[in-house]
C-alpha cells in the first residue's frame, strides 16, 4: 500500500476563532485505538466542545467527539474519551503556565492527517468579550462589503 502524502482536513473548529483571541498555535499528535483511527478516515469528529488539560506534564484531550466505527465490534472506543496528546515537554510546561493566567485556555482548532498520521492543531487562547465578537462581525461584513464593490467595479470596467 502506498505511503499518503499531504494533508487531509478532518474537522475544523470555527467557533473558537469566533469566541477567543488565537495567541499561539501548536501542532500535536493523538494517541488513538484502531476504531478511532478508522472512524477518522471517514471524515467523522466535531472538535466544537473540545478542549485541553494539561495533568501532570501531559496533555491531554476532552470532549472531541470522534463517533463509534459503524463496523467496529466489542473493541469499539467511547465518543467522547480523553485522548493524550504528542507534545514535547517544553511546550507542555510553557502552555501549563500560560493556562495560569486569568482568561487563558487552550482550544482544539484543526484536527487533520498529516502524512498519514493523525494530528491536531491546539491554540493558546483568551476569550473574547461579547463587544470584541460583534466588532469581529463587524469587520467580516465590512470586508465582504468592500470586496463585492471592487469585483463590481472591475465588471464594470471590462464591459
Amino acid at each position: 500500500m502506498a505511503k499518503e502524502k499531504g494533508r487531509k482536513l478532518i474537522a475544523q473548529n470555527k467557533k473558537a476563532r469566533h469566541d477567543y483571541h488565537i495567541l499561539d498555535t501548536y501542532e500535536c499528535g493523538l494517541v488513538l485505538t484502531g476504531t478511532e483511527v478508522k472512524s477518522l478516515r471517514q471524515g467523522r469528529a466535531s472538535l466544537v466542545d473540545g478542549f485541553v488539560q494539561i495533568d501532570d506534564h501531559e496533555a491531554w484531550l476532552h470532549n472531541v467527539h470522534v463517533p463509534e466505527y459503524t463496523q467496529g465490534t466489542w473493541t469499539n472506543h467511547s465518543a467522547r474519551r480523553k485522548r493524550k496528546l504528542l507534545m514535547h515537554r517544553a511546550e507542555i510546561d510553557k502552555l501549563a503556565s500560560k493556562t495560569q493566567e486569568t482568561g487563558h485556555t487552550i482550544v482544539p482548532l484543526v484536527l487533520y492527517f498529516k502524512d498519514g498520521r493523525a494530528k491536531v492543531e491546539i491554540a493558546l487562547a483568551k476569550g473574547k468579550k461579547e463587544y470584541d465578537k460583534r466588532q469581529t462581525l463587524r469587520e467580516k461584513q465590512d470586508r465582504r462589503e468592500t470586496d463585492r464593490v471592487i469585483s463590481a467595479a472591475k465588471r464594470r470596467q471590462r464591459a
